[in-house]
C-alpha cells in the first residue's frame, strides 16, 4: 500500500468525523436539539412557577405528596420527542435523498457507518441534555425557593434523577436511531418510534390488571422512566430499568445492523 493510499485509509475514528459533520450541518439538527432544550429548561420553568403559586391553596394531601424534583424536571417528557424524531432523522434523511449511497460507497464494510451515527448522535445528545437537566433542575427549584418548597441536589437519589433524565434522553435518542435504521423512512420511523414508546403502554390496560402490571415495568418507555423515580412503585430499580431500555437499544441497532448487510442501498 502506497504512503497516500494509508493516509487515507477508511478508519472508524474517520467515519465517525464524517459522521459528526454531517450531523452539525443539518438544521433539523440544530433545532431538534433546540427544541428539546427548551422544552426541558422552559416548561419546567412554566410549570413549576404555576406549582408555586397555587402551592398555598393546595389541599393538604396534595402538599404532602408535591415533589419539587419532578416538577422541574416535566420537560423531559417533552423533550424525548425532539430528541425521538432526530435520532429518526439522523438515518432516514440520507435514505430519502440517496446520501446513503455515498456513504457506503465510501465505507463498504458498512457497519462502521452506522456504529459512527449512533455513537456520534449519543455523545452529542449526551452533551446538551445532561446540562440542559442540571439547568432545568436548579431553575426549578431557584423558582420553587421563593415559597420555600423547593429540594436539593445533594437530597437522596436527586442527583441520579437528573443526570439520569440526560441519560434517558441519550438512550431515547439512540432507540430511535436504532428504529430508523430498521424501517428506512421518515414517517414510519416516527411512528414505529411513537407506537412503541406511547401506544403501547396504555394499550396494555385493556389485559387483566395483573398482567399489566407484570408486563408494564419491562417496556421501553417504562424501564427507561425508573432512573427518575425516588418512589416505590411498580417498576424496576433505577439502574436496572436504564440498563433494560439501553438493551432495547442495542437490539435496535442489532437487527438495524443484520438488514444493512442483507439489504441493497
Amino acid at each position: 500500500m502506497s504512503a497516500v493510499a494509508a493516509q487515507v485509509r477508511v478508519t472508524q475514528a474517520r467515519v465517525a468525523l464524517s459522521e459528526w459533520t454531517k450531523l452539525r450541518s443539518v438544521r433539523s439538527t440544530r433545532w431538534s436539539f433546540l427544541a428539546a432544550i427548551l422544552f426541558a429548561i422552559g416548561l419546567g420553568a412554566l410549570v413549576s412557577a404555576i406549582a408555586g403559586h397555587h402551592y398555598p391553596r393546595m389541599a393538604p394531601h396534595e402538599q404532602a405528596t408535591f415533589d419539587a424534583l419532578d416538577v422541574s424536571l416535566v420537560g423531559v417528557q417533552l423533550s424525548q420527542l425532539a430528541i425521538g424524531v432526530l435520532g429518526v432523522l439522523v438515518i432516514t434523511a440520507e435514505y430519502s435523498t440517496g446520501m446513503i449511497r455515498a456513504s457506503l460507497t465510501a465505507v463498504p464494510k458498512r457497519l462502521p457507518v452506522l456504529w459512527a451515527k449512533a455513537l456520534v448522535f449519543a455523545a452529542t445528545t449526551a452533551a446538551l441534555m445532561i446540562p440542559a437537566a442540571l439547568i432545568a433542575f436548579f431553575v426549578g427549584q431557584a423558582i420553587l425557593s421563593s415559597h420555600h418548597i423547593e429540594t436539593s441536589f445533594s437530597h437522596p437519589g436527586v442527583a441520579r434523577v437528573v443526570l439520569g433524565a440526560g441519560l434517558y434522553l441519550t438512550v431515547v435518542g439512540v432507540f430511535a436511531l436504532g428504529l430508523g435504521a430498521i424501517v428506512r423512512n421518515t414517517a414510519g420511523g416516527i411512528a414505529l418510534f411513537a407506537g412503541i414508546m406511547f401506544v403501547i403502554p396504555p394499550l396494555l390496560n385493556v389485559l387483566p390488571a395483573n398482567w399489566n402490571n407484570a408486563a408494564s415495568p419491562y417496556l421501553p418507555l417504562a424501564a427507561g422512566e425508573a432512573i427518575m423515580s425516588t418512589s416505590s412503585g411498580n417498576h424496576l430499580s433505577p439502574w436496572v430499568g436504564l440498563g433494560l431500555f439501553f438493551l432495547y437499544a442495542l437490539a435496535a441497532l442489532a437487527v438495524a445492523a443484520v438488514l444493512l448487510l442483507r439489504r441493497d442501498t
